[in-house]
């Protein structure tokens, strides 16, 4: 396959491969590095992308499941966590002091609880994923991951409340 037919072929749904790795990533920097990355896997393996009938489909999926495996890594996830919760520190001064203290008492707290709580807790309570998309992020099944999610907030909510106690 030549530049050109892959440029016909692939170019067309970049606006949708984008919107699929941002929608996923919540970040557009992340996300524009995944659909590059898309591309330059889909121009590497180019001779063998000829017998795909439905381009659109298969670079949507593609793009998803890079997206999947980011997300499923752990330093992805501790490298946004900690992105998002500082995040608080640019509120009016006024909001600030407390705000801030609070976000990294609970970044502290969630960086002790095992990886798969700190996984779990970031893609539900942070990135708001739904439990269709943890699922398939993680693997795990719905009722596990509420299991997980509601132990890690159960630890959170007792770390705090000894810390606000002492």
């Amino acid at each position: 396959m030549d530049a050109e037919i892959f440029k016909k072929k692939f170019l067309p749904y970049h606006k949708r491969l984008y919107y699929t790795a941002y929608r996923l990533l919540e970040n557009e920097a992340d996300a524009q590095d995944i659909v590059q990355e898309a591309y330059l896997k889909m121009w590497n393996k180019r001779e063998g992308l000829a017998v795909i009938s439905n381009p659109e489909a298969f670079s949507v999926t593609l793009v998803r499941n890079m997206c999947f495996d980011l997300l499923r890594s752990g330093k992805y996830l501790l490298q946004r966590q900690s992105v998002e919760l500082t995040a608080i520190y640019e509120q009016p001064q006024s909001d600030r002091s407390e705000e801030k203290e609070q976000a990294h008492m609970i970044r502290q707290i969630i960086a002790t609880l095992p990886e798969q709580q700190q996984q779990i807790i970031t893609l539900r309570d942070i990135r708001e994923c739904s439990y269709e998309e943890i699922e398939t992020i993680t693997g795990l099944s719905a009722v596990n991951i509420r299991v997980i999610l509601s132990r890690a907030r159960k630890k959170i909510r007792e770390q705090v409340n000894r810390k606000e106690l002492s």
